[in-house]
């Protein structure tokens, strides 16, 4: 793997071994992220709300039995609420291998093992079969892709004509994110790649309040930092509040969106 991917990669195996084991981090980033009716069964540490995650649902407009990609999928919740209300088969791809076990373990936990299979992949390197996907989602994580023009490539590449891909990320500022090596091709605006690569742009929002969501939830993890030590372990929480300080500090975002894209 490309050594920004590797970056990350081991900070989420850092991370996700331990992140089910602090009850700080889930009533904070409950209270102040996801907000208080994000079902907890499906609960991710990445910056979605229900009711995004219902939209991105409704746009994929998946028919029962479609299969899902969720690309970047950590531990699974956001990709498993997806394929259940759809009753679709789904194939969660990340790079960190503890993620994967994680998003595993919770599919079995879910009664959802049949339908839902995760491995080992990247935005550039997915594994899957040329045109076998019929949609695809990815929640806040293509802006560390480190080729942001090869990720759409791919995704093109393994869709469907007539599939939809639903994703939220974050545009960067590249001024802001400059030597930092986990956003080593920051992105401001996604829709000139996603036309290159080939798609057929159907809906481009900002996510309305996204900068206060950051910064209060970030706020609160550099604030809890030695809770969170004792709970998630030094390492993994390490890793966290490197994230947090580094965002509120350098406020890297200058947007957050959601973006539907057809594959003809």
């Amino acid at each position: 793997m490309d050594d920004s991917v590797n970056i990350v990669a081991s900070g989420y195996d850092a991370f996700y071994t331990t992140w089910d084991q602090s009850p700080t981090l889930s009533a904070l980033w409950r209270e102040h992220v996801t907000g208080p009716d994000f079902p907890e069964e499906y609960q991710h540490i990445s910056f979605l709300r229900l009711r995004e995650l219902e939209a991105l649902c409704d746009v994929l407009d998946l028919s029962r039995g479609a299969t899902l990609a969720d690309l970047a999928c950590g531990s699974g919740g956001p990709g498993l609420w997806v394929a259940k209300r759809c009753e679709a088969r789904l194939i969660g791809i990340d790079a960190s291998a503890v993620a994967v076990q994680r998003a595993t373990e919770r599919a079995r936990g879910l009664g959802m093992a049949a339908s839902a299979a995760f491995r080992l992949g990247t935005f550039a390197d997915t594994g899957l079969d040329a045109a076998s996907i019929d949609g695809v989602i990815s929640v806040d994580a293509i802006q560390y892709s480190p080729d942001v023009a090869r990720a759409f490539a791919e995704i093109a590449r393994i869709i469907r004509p007539g599939g939809t891909l639903a994703f939220v990320a974050f545009e960067l500022d590249a001024e802001r994110v400059a030597g930092l090596p986990v956003w080593c091709d920051p992105v401001g605006d996604y829709t000139p790649f996603l036309a290159s690569a080939g798609f057929e742009i159907l809906q481009y929002d900002q996510l309305p309040g996204w900068r206060d969501q950051v910064m209060a939830g970030f706020s609160e993890v550099i604030a809890a930092q030695s809770a969170l030590r004792a709970e998630l372990g030094l390492e993994a929480a390490e890793a966290l509040v490197a994230e947090a300080t580094i965002t509120v500090e350098l406020q890297p975002y200058s947007g957050h969106v959601l973006a539907v894209a057809r594959r003809p």
